[in-house]
């Protein structure tokens, strides 16, 4: 019966020293986190400072982003416009007739919608 008592006792003790173990190691990762955690609301009280000074100016920064975003197709035909009229047009090459080959593309000449979207007709 002592056998039993001390196998008994010996089980308990080696219980009680893993779960130490057990313990200190949760307590080690708990306190890494909290740090990650105390530095993270650091940061965003400094995002928060910094939102705070950029917000009223929002407004005035989407304002002129939709008078930009609605000059660009006038401004896209205008410097296709530009293009166009700089650009040396090239000598006619004389080609002799295509052999029995595939046919040329009908795409023609490419046009932008972006000037349809505003009402501008060239």
């Amino acid at each position: 019966m002592t056998v039993l008592v001390i196998l008994t006792v010996g089980d308990i003790v080696l219980l009680v020293a893993g779960l130490a173990v057990y313990l200190f190691w949760v307590g080690t990762l708990l306190t890494r986190i909290a740090g990650n955690l105390e530095e993270c609301a650091e940061i965003v009280a400094t995002v928060v400072e910094h939102a705070k000074l950029i917000g009223p100016g929002v407004g005035h920064i989407n304002e002129t982003g939709g008078v930009v975003a609605g000059a660009l197709p006038l401004l896209y035909g205008m410097a296709e416009e530009i293009v166009a009229d700089v650009t040396p047009a090239p000598a006619p090459a004389v080609t002799p007739a295509p052999a029995a080959g595939p046919p040329a593309p009908a795409s023609g000449t490419r046009r932008s919608r972006l000037l349809d979207a505003v009402g501008y007709v060239p």
